[in-house]
């Protein structure tokens, strides 16, 4: 069984090696930086799913205002479970715990990104309601001193 609560910054080395198996290299000092801002401001949530005391997923989201509608829009920026943990409902239950705190929030559409090649997210997306909508375009600036 697992539990569902919100992140705390001594959950930074979790969360690393959370990103890390989506792909992006993140040290624990990376996301120790990264958490100080995101758990400071009231329009991100981070929620963690913990197994046994040990934190084994993640959903990071965020509501915004939106230029398109006249209510809150929500994202879900990131979700992962540890490889080992997958396939038990973990995901699944961070879903519905973003979403209660979206509707929470007035939210009634949310968004998310997933790559191309994650086949099994697309399903596991579709199979809770979200539907492919569009496409993203990205392009990696270079900062300037």
């Amino acid at each position: 069984m697992f539990i569902i609560r919100d992140a705390k910054l001594t959950d930074a080395s979790a969360l690393a090696a959370l990103v890390c198996e989506l792909g992006y290299k993140t040290t624990p000092a990376e996301m120790r930086r990264r958490l100080k801002s995101i758990l400071d401001d009231v329009n991100y949530r981070t929620l963690v799913a913990e197994v046994d005391g040990k934190v084994c997923g993640m959903i990071g989201t965020l509501a915004y205002a939106s230029y398109e509608h006249n209510d809150p829009s929500g994202r879900i920026l990131a979700l992962v479970t540890l490889a080992n943990a997958r396939r038990r409902g973990i995901g699944r239950a961070l879903i519905a715990s973003a979403e209660k705190a979206f509707a929470q929030k007035a939210v009634t559409r949310v968004s998310l990104d997933t790559r191309l090649t994650r086949k099994d997210a697309h399903q596991f997306y579709e199979s809770l309601g979200y539907e492919r909508n569009g496409w993203r375009f990205v392009k990696q600036l270079s900062v300037s001193d």
